[in-house]
């Protein structure tokens, strides 16, 4: 069972930026951020698979980049941020190829979660 380790959040305020760090206990083919706001559904923010595919939701394209490192670790640079932002944000991993998804049912592995606070 693989498990990612979410570090990084903090609060800031508008326009700030925060760099968001995800581990994983074992190989991962691709790793993807989630987030969830209080009363708002889980949504995908970023994925990067092993060969370096990436994919953004809209609302962050421009703003935030994915990256990685090896295949245990990815980070979430957020730049430009906004209230909205705010949301416990989740790393999520799987250990083939996911197509890039930004959907929650191809990652079997999940963090606990990393607390983003953007006030305005």
């Amino acid at each position: 069972q693989i498990q990612p380790v979410e570090s990084g959040g903090d609060s800031v305020q508008a326009g700030g930026s925060l760099k968001l760090s995800c581990t994983a206990s074992g190989d991962t083919w691709t790793m993807a951020w989630f987030r969830q706001a209080p009363g708002k559904e889980r949504e995908g923010v970023a994925v990067i698979d092993a060969i370096g595919r990436t994919n953004y939701a809209p609302s962050v394209k421009g703003r935030f980049t994915i990256s990685r490192l090896n295949a245990v670790s990815s980070f979430l640079q957020m730049n430009s941020l906004k209230p909205e932002d705010t949301a416990m944000y989740y790393c999520a991993a799987s250990q083939s190829s996911t197509g890039a998804s930004l959907a929650a049912p191809p990652y079997h592995h999940w963090g606990q979660g990393t607390q983003v606070t953007v006030s305005s």
